[in-house]
């Protein structure tokens, strides 16, 4: 399933993506000052004194999506580092959590649903989400997997299995 969110073309297809999911939505002025203090971060992002070529921003007001391409320079312990203290002063000053593995995302009617992972078998066997319904895919690794594969349908999703099976 395609998103018609894309990362600017001039990225690699290999760069780097970081997906942190909000507990909640962010109002329109958070978002602005979230989107600013990304980019702020971003334009002079380094490792090891070298520039790095990122770019973040803030999707669906709730996923904070940050990219490396490191075919200009690798990321390194540093660099990340210097990333997360900035998705970590995002949980501060607006009391979320960022880091949240344990709700998975879904996409009804153009709406940001978040669900309990221990929840989800329970939802589709009420008919709450179906086999086809896209989940936010916060485990993509690169450009290439964030435009073809953070919405996926949960039957073709990391997460299918694991239903199944419990």
């Amino acid at each position: 399933m395609n998103t018609s969110i894309q990362i600017p073309s001039d990225f690699s297809s290999d760069s780097r993506v970081w997906i942190f999911q909000s507990n909640r939505k962010f109002g329109e002025q958070e978002e602005l000052e979230i989107n600013e203090q990304l980019y702020n971060f971003y334009v002079q992002w380094q490792t090891h004194g070298k520039d790095i070529k990122g770019w973040a921003k803030l999707f669906y007001h709730q996923f904070v999506v940050v990219v490396a391409d490191e075919t200009f320079s690798g990321v390194s312990g540093c660099s990340t580092d210097s990333m997360m203290r900035v998705i970590k002063s995002f949980e501060r000053q607006y009391q979320v959590d960022l880091f949240d593995r344990l709700t998975i995302t879904f996409l009804l009617e153009d709406r940001v649903e978040p669900l309990p992972m221990n929840q989800v078998k329970y939802a589709l066997e009420k008919g709450y989400i179906e086999t086809d319904t896209p989940l936010f895919n916060n485990l993509v690794a690169t450009k290439a997997e964030f435009e073809e594969g953070w919405l996926t349908p949960l039957n073709k999703s990391w997460l299918w299995e694991r239903i199944i099976k419990s």
